[in-house]
């Protein structure tokens, strides 16, 4: 009963979270709210969660990073892989050895190994951190894209040294050949066992949807158990769980794109994904919140663990390795971006470097979370011979001390980063989007007159009727072909015209919306037709409101 309460307790939480963020109207992320609210949970209610890493792990960390990798853009993705890889393999190894040898100069009672482990679940950046402040700052697409494939590759990588910090401080040994092959196995092993179980399962579901039809409900529930079982899979095998999930993602994106799920399907599930997104994400930064003030309980402990009285210090300790962060990721950015230009250089290419600013606000994003939180939970309790793990409590509040901190300080430097500052210009979408909609408006405009010759051929009642059908629809699709041959000054007009009528069709739906409520509150008409009417409108102003 108690496990009900914490549950429903936390699933309030994440709504009123929402409420509170619209309410107060400042640039503070979602996520340092929810903190707060975890940290009031747990002091007003006296409820306790105790967190298990490997079970949150299993909750939480598949499905969104699933999502994460079915929803980045996947051109962009692939077109950055090789900075992508510099900074989740390149920057985490650089990370760990720095701030492993800072650590335990700064904290001399932490013993290398351990500092070693504990800068190595600092040094992977959190992907739903990095989503939270995007949505607060004006972060440019293609840098952002880099953080997110940053963020989704990098677990891996610090998860492994991680491993082989703890195994090194248990045993005492560590061999440089073994944690490479095992890093090897571990990503080669997890991103070919999440493709190659996801392809699996689509293809069933593909196969038996042409067979017996297709089941709305049960095509949403196969998409939420793909990420579950691909990152099960993997750990069973002794590959990365979450590379898997990642992998898995990125195929169930391409699986997407054979167009076998039915337009309601595929609505629905987006519907659903959502909402385990926001629940799933609102319900990771309640609990470190609620996590907490169980661990500053430590801190006099951690203090003396530390070789200091004074509390205080303890703060100075979180201040200093987060700024140590910043400062190895600014140098290691800044060294690949000189790097990268230097290469652009010598093959005659013309590169604008870029600003300061904006490698530092680069730096200042590779914000921590749930990850962290979760893998230094899993240090051990003792060593072998069953003396205590040393400076445990004290990494752990060191750790989260660290997410807070950088989280924060994200949320507030990014926006004074990004103001105003010269960007390298991007790539623009309007062309591919109009050369996108002119090949799908050829394909229609050619099913509906292929249609209607089928119909002829046939023979119908009434051939003038389908005639001005097919015609009213032709028009429209004429209409936005010759809205393409236009020069890009009368296209702008069109686009601008069109959002024009976006706005009011959207202001007409919502009159027709609230008629028809009207009339079901006066029982003035069925529910069934009222639900059928609605749903017509609202896959109208869905369409509309992503023109």
């Amino acid at each position: 009963m108690e496990t009900f309460s914490i549950v429903l307790v936390m699933l309030l939480a994440v709504v009123v979270s929402g409420a509170v963020i619209r309410l107060i109207r400042l640039p503070i992320p979602l996520p340092l709210v929810q903190i707060a609210l975890g940290i009031a949970i747990s002091t007003v209610t006296g409820l306790g969660v105790r967190l298990e890493p490997e079970m949150f792990f299993l909750l939480f960390i598949p499905p969104l990073l699933f999502l994460d990798g079915w929803r980045i853009p996947k051109v962009d993705f692939f077109r950055d892989l090789r900075v992508t890889l510099q900074l989740s393999i390149g920057l985490v190894l650089f990370t760990v050895a720095g701030m492993g040898f800072f650590i335990h100069w700064m904290i001399p009672t932490i013993p290398l190994a351990v500092a070693f482990a504990l800068s190595a679940i600092l040094s992977p950046t959190d992907p739903v951190a990095v989503s939270a402040i995007a949505s607060r700052a004006p972060i440019p697409k293609r840098v952002m894209h880099l953080l997110e494939g940053e963020s989704l590759l990098n677990d891996a990588s610090g998860l492994v040294c991680m491993r082989f910090a703890l195994a090194a401080a248990l045993t005492g040994a560590f061999s440089f050949t073994d944690a490479a092959v095992s890093f090897i196995w571990l990503a080669l092993g997890g991103v070919a066992i999440g493709a190659a179980f996801t392809w699996l399962v689509t293809s069933g579901a593909i196969w038996l949807t042409k067979r017996f039809g297709e089941d709305t409900g049960t095509q949403i529930l196969i998409s939420l158990l793909v990420p579950f079982g691909a990152y099960q899979l993997a750990e069973h095998l002794g590959c990365s769980g979450i590379l898997a999930a990642v992998a898995a993602g990125i195929t169930m994106s391409y699986a997407e794109f054979t167009g076998s799920a039915r337009g309601e399907t595929r609505m629905q599930r987006v519907a659903v994904w959502n909402t385990v997104q926001s629940v799933a994400n609102g319900t990771m930064f309640l609990l470190l919140g609620e996590q907490l003030p169980g661990i500053l309980k430590t801190v006099v402990k951690a203090s003396r663990e530390a070789g200091h009285g004074q509390v205080w210090l303890l703060g100075v300790y979180v201040i200093a390795i987060t700024a140590a962060l910043i400062l190895l990721r600014y140098l290691w950015v800044w060294t690949s971006l000189k790097l990268t230009l230097y290469r652009a250089v010598r093959r005659g290419e013309v590169y604008t470097s870029p600003s300061p600013r904006l490698v530092a606000a680069i730096s200042v994003a590779g914000v921590r979370g749930a990850i962290t939180l979760a893998g230094v939970l899993t240090f051990p309790l003792t060593m072998l011979d069953g003396t205590g793990f040393p400076a445990r409590d004290l990494s752990i509040f060191l750790a989260a001390g660290v997410i807070v901190l950088s989280l924060g300080l994200a949320s507030f430097a990014l926006p004074r980063l990004l103001i105003n500052l010269p960007l390298p210009p991007e790539d623009s979408s309007e062309r591919e989007e109009d050369g996108l909609r002119n090949a799908a408006a050829n394909a229609g405009l050619q099913a509906v007159e292929t249609a209607r010759q089928s119909l002829l051929q046939r023979g119908v009642e009434d051939p003038d009727l389908y005639a001005r059908a097919a015609d009213s629809v032709t028009d429209i699709y004429r209409t936005r072909l010759g809205a393409q041959k236009n020069t890009s000054e009368e296209a702008k007009k069109y686009r601008d015209a069109t959002k024009a009528e976006r706005s009011f069709r959207l202001t007409g739906l919502k009159a027709e919306r609230e008629e028809i409520f009207h009339h079901a509150r006066s029982n003035r008409a069925n529910d069934d037709v009222v639900r059928k009417l609605i749903r017509e409108i609202d896959l109208l102003e869905a369409r509309l409101g992503q023109s």
